[in-house]
C-alpha cells in the first residue's frame, strides 16, 4: 500500500477509509485561526511549531547563527506558538556539544533571542507568538563532548542488548534530586529571559521520560507510579511555585513508549497496545497542580521513530502503515483530552498527513479531541505553513515536508539538521558531507 505523504485530500480520504484509521476530516479549517487563552496568555492561533532541535548552538550553549535563522523563519511564518527547542540545564545532560544550554552566564543571549523572535513575529504578522522553552536532561542520549556519555535511570535490554551500560552510569536518587533543582532553576532562567513558559521535558526516552517506566528501579524514583513520575511532578510543582503566576509551566510528555512492561510507559500488563490508565492519572495530577496545557507525544525517535513521527522513507520499514501510527498518536491524544478536558492539549504527528493535516487538525479541534495542532519536521521544510493555512485555508503541496528522514540522517551523523529538500542552500551540502548525499 502507498507510503508517501498526501498531496491531495482525496488521496488521504481514500487511504483513511481503506485502512479504517478513522481520522476525522473537516473541509472548513477556519477554527485554526481562532485564538486560545492559556492562563494569562493568548495564543494568536491554533498552529504550533514543535520543538525541533537544530544542534547549532555555540560551545557554551547560546543560540548560534543558524539557530536564529531558523527561529526568525518560524516567527515570520505565522504560527501562534513556538515551542523553543531542547535546552539543557546541566552540562553533562547535553545531547551534543552544540545543544543549547541555559545558564546565568549566558542569559543575555537567550533574552536577545526571545526579543528577536517576538519582534520578527510582530513585524511580519501583527502579533507576537507565544514562546515556550523546553528544559531538558538527555539522560541515556547525553553526548556533551560528542561521544556517548549516558546517564540512565535503569538498564534496558531492549536498547542495550548484550552490552548493558555500566552500572556506575545509573543515576542515584541524590543526582535526580539535583536534576530536579536544575530543572526548576532552568524554569526561573527561562522566565528571566522573557520566555512565556517552560516545558519540563518528559518525552522520547530522555531522563525524565525514562523514569516513567522505571518499574524495577529501587528507591524514591522507581517502582510505584507515584515514584516513577516523581521527577516530573516535583519539577513541575517547583517551577509553578518558583515562577510568576502568569508564567506557563507545561511538559512535552510521552504517554506511550511502544515497549512492553517493565520497559514501557502507557502499556498494559501484557502486550504493547496503548493503555491510557497511567497517563490519565498523571495528566490529572499535573492539572490539579495548576498546569493548564500539555504537549502530547509517543514513541522513541532513536528506536521506534515510526511511532512518534511516521515516515515515508527511513532507516527501516515498519510493519504498520504510517497512517496507522498517525491515527494512534492523534486518536490516543484525543482520548486523553476527553479524560481530562480542563487541560489544553497539543497534538503531534501531523506532518505525514501532508495537505490533509490542517483538515484533520481542524476536525479534531471541533470534536474536542485537541486544542492546538503541532507541526515538527514540517517546520524545517515549510516554516511559513501557518500563514498559508491562515490565509488560504490550505497548505501548498510543493512546499511540504516529504517525510524522507534526511533531516534525521544529518543529525545522527553529527551535524546540524534541517530540510535537505526544501532548504538546500544550507542543508544539502551538510547532507553530502556527513551522509554521502547525492548531488
Amino acid at each position: 500500500m502507498k507510503r508517501k505523504i498526501y498531496t491531495s485530500n482525496q488521496e488521504f480520504q481514500e487511504q483513511n477509509e481503506a485502512l479504517r484509521t478513522a481520522l476525522p476530516f473537516a473541509e472548513d479549517v477556519s477554527v485554526l485561526a481562532q485564538p486560545l487563552c492559556v492562563g494569562a496568555h493568548t495564543i494568536p492561533n491554533r498552529l504550533v511549531c514543535q520543538a525541533m532541535e537544530g544542534c547549532d548552538g555555540t560551545a557554551t550553549g547560546e543560540p548560534g547563527e543558524l539557530t536564529m535563522r531558523r527561529y526568525g523563519r518560524f516567527a515570520r511564518g505565522g504560527a501562534g506558538l513556538l515551542w523553543f527547542e531542547a535546552t539543557a540545564v546541566l552540562e553533562e545532560g547535553r545531547a551534543n556539544p552544540r545543544q543549547l544550554y541555559i545558564t546565568p552566564d549566558n542569559l543575555d543571549a537567550f533574552k536577545s533571542a526571545v526579543e528577536t523572535i517576538k519582534e520578527e513575529g510582530l513585524k511580519a504578522n501583527g502579533k507576537e507568538p507565544v514562546v515556550i522553552m523546553q528544559a531538558t536532561h538527555s539522560g541515556r542520549y547525553s553526548k556533551p563532548n560528542g561521544t556517548p556519555a549516558p546517564l540512565i535511570a535503569y538498564n534496558n535490554p531492549i536498547f542495550e542488548g548484550d552490552n548493558p551500560i555500566s552500572s556506575d552510569r545509573i543515576v542515584t536518587d541524590d543526582y535526580l534530586d539535583l536534576v530536579k533543582e536544575k530543572l526548576i532553576g532552568g524554569a526561573r532562567l527561562a522566565e528571566q529571559a522573557g520566555f512565556d513558559g517552560v516545558d519540563i521535558k518528559c518525552c522520547h526516552r530522555y531522563l525524565n521520560s525514562e523514569l516513567l517506566s522505571a518499574f524495577d528501579r529501587p528507591g524514591r524514583y522507581g517502582g510505584s507510579l507515584e515514584n516513577r513520575t516523581r521527577l516530573l511532578r516535583e519539577s513541575v510543582l517547583g517551577a509553578l511555585e518558583s515562577c510568576g503566576k502568569d508564567f506557563i509551566v507545561t511538559s512535552r510528555l510521552n504517554v506511550y513508549d511502544g515497549f512492553p512492561r517493565p520497559y514501557g510507559f502507557g502499556v498494559g500488563e501484557s502486550g504493547t497496545e496503548f493503555d491510557p490508565t497511567e497517563p490519565i492519572w498523571l495528566l490529572q495530577q499535573l492539572c490539579d497542580y495548576g498546569v493548564k496545557m500539555l504537549n502530547i507525544t509517543m514513541g522513541n525517535p532513536y528506536f521506534n521513530p515510526h511511532v512518534n513521527r511516521p515516515f515515508a522513507m527511513g532507516g527501516y520499514a515498519p510493519e504498520e502503515h504510517p497512517l496507522t501510527g498517525v491515527a494512534r498518536m492523534l486518536l490516543g491524544t484525543a482520548q486523553l483530552k476527553k479524560a481530562v478536558p480542563e487541560l489544553k492539549i497539543l497534538c503531534s504527528a501531523l506532518s505525514y498527513l501532508g495537505v490533509a493535516a490542517p483538515h484533520v487538525a481542524a476536525a479534531l479541534i471541533q470534536e474536542g479531541g485537541i486544542d492546538l495542532a503541532g507541526f515538527g519536521r514540517q517546520t524545517f521544510a515549510y516554516p511559513d505553513f501557518a500563514n498559508d493555512i491562515l490565509r488560504d485555508g490550505a497548505m501548498k503541496k510543493e512546499k511540504l515536508c516529504i517525510c524522507c528522514s534526511k533531516c534525521t540522517e544529518v543529525m545522527r551523523a553529527g551535524s546540524t539538521p534541517g530540510c535537505v529538500i526544501r532548504d538546500q542552500e544550507v542543508y544539502l551540502p551538510l547532507h553530502r558531507q556527513f551522509c554521502g548525499g547525492k548531488k
